[in-house]
């Protein structure tokens, strides 16, 4: 995307400025994309005497959006919790590509390209829409004092291509017109879209989305569908913990589902539904 830069001393008049593209580019975290993106290996994660997570193995494929399902308990948060950093594991291993991402803090796993939402959109309420989606861009120049007095034409040409990527997101997700409305005024569905705005300004390899329907309106609810099959399109990969089946039918290939800490099966959803394994873990009964 082109586009005219704001009139400014320091500028050419005719300067224009070439947005990045909303697709991620591959070649900031090594190159070439990989069959298997994110693999867990026999991951474990303990509360106490409990077991949240107990040798959880599993894999998502590049460019999938793949679903993750099982009853209340299983493990589904804390598996996302734990891929992010927000929880360590106590044992196993996590990869994103080739990079390890066990043991690392929050913000270096989300640089290596894991984004995540949340099931409570969690935006920084007294901010504008707008304000809430530019936090989330990288490497700025202008957040290094020296760069402000040394280069400000690059910290001023940086912060227009940020500034347009940012709008170009939320005009993706039909946010455009909220841009300079505090983020406390969005609906619950809204502040869903405005947590994808967020997680894709920081240009991550794949996204993890907790359950993104859950309290959006049927309206506001294919926009996100559109917009999640575009942005797979794109080349973006997902994971989804989702509890409305009939989204996961029309979203995820494949579907894995988790009982008890653990990957219990993985297939389409179609299969999966029907596997006395799945029935049993839902409803205690193989009948």
């Amino acid at each position: 995307m082109r586009y005219q830069a704001a009139p400014h001393p320091e500028f050419p008049a005719n300067l224009i400025i070439q947005s990045p593209p909303l697709t991620y580019d591959t070649r900031r975290f090594g190159g070439r994309p990989t069959a298997t993106l994110l693999s867990v290996t026999r991951v474990s994660k303990r509360f106490g005497g409990v077991h949240a997570l107990a040798d959880c193995t599993l894999s998502v494929e590049e460019g999938s959006i793949t679903g993750l399902i099982g009853p209340n308990g299983a493990g589904k948060t804390t598996l996302f919790n734990v891929i992010t950093g927000l929880a360590p594991a106590d044992g196993g291993e996590i990869r994103l590509g080739a990079n390890r991402l066990d043991g690392l803090s929050p913000h270096a796993i989300a640089r290596r390209g894991v984004g995540r939402t949340f099931q409570i959109p969690r935006p920084l309420s007294r901010m504008t829409v707008l304000e809430n989606v530019l936090l989330y861009a990288h490497d700025q120049p202008g957040e290094r004092l020296v760069h402000v007095f040394t280069a400000p034409m690059r910290v001023r040409v940086h912060q227009q291509r940020v500034r347009e990527r940012a709008h170009a997101l939320l005009a993706s997700m039909d946010l455009a017109h909220l841009a300079g409305a505090p983020a406390a005024t969005l609906s619950g569905g809204q502040k869903k879209l405005l947590e994808l705005a967020r997680a894709l300004m920081a240009d991550p390899r794949i996204i993890l989305l907790d359950e993104p329907g859950a309290g959006v309106n049927p309206t506001l609810m294919r926009s996100l569908v559109e917009t999640i099959r575009a942005l797979q399109r794109e080349g973006r990969t997902f994971l989804l913990i989702e509890h409305d089946m009939d989204l996961v039918t029309e979203l995820c290939d494949p579907v894995i589902v988790m009982a008890q800490g653990r990957k219990l099966v993985e297939g389409p959803f179609s299969t999966v539904r029907r596997d006395s394994r799945v029935l049993e873990a839902y409803l205690g009964t193989t009948a």
